[in-house]
């Protein structure tokens, strides 16, 4: 069972990883880090939430777990529903077929934890 414990490693995880990454990267992977951040922020067309919404079922369908785990904690932290979330989990399923259903499973744990931690406060 996932906790607020792994979810932290996690992010702490990724970000030592991340600074690796730039330790070595020449420009266009650096490029390519730098339009990655900006295609999720708040000034285009699309709220920040649809924005992450459809990186969720884009990484559900890819089926890669970290990017999965990633993009929940956004949603979250973006505002999205329940509901929201449910919905574009269906699409992802439905888009990416039943070899998505793992991931989803493990997305879901990490929407509920979120949703238990937030509830606790």
């Amino acid at each position: 069972m996932l906790d607020k414990k792994e979810l932290d490693h996690f992010n702490a995880e990724r970000e030592r990883l991340n600074d690796i990454v730039f330790e070595y990267a020449g420009l266009p992977l650096k490029r390519f880090f730098s339009l990655d951040g900006q295609t999720y922020r708040d000034d285009g067309v699309l709220p920040v939430k649809q924005k992450e919404l459809i990186a969720l079922v884009a990484s559900l369908v890819l089926r890669c777990d970290d990017c999965v785990k990633y993009h929940v904690m956004q949603c979250r932290k973006a505002g999205l529903t329940d509901n929201e979330f449910a919905e574009g989990s269906g699409i992802a399923v439905i888009v990416g077929g039943s070899i998505v259903i793992p991931h989803l499973r493990r997305a879901m744990e990490v929407w509920d934890l979120l949703k238990r931690e937030n509830d606790e406060k």
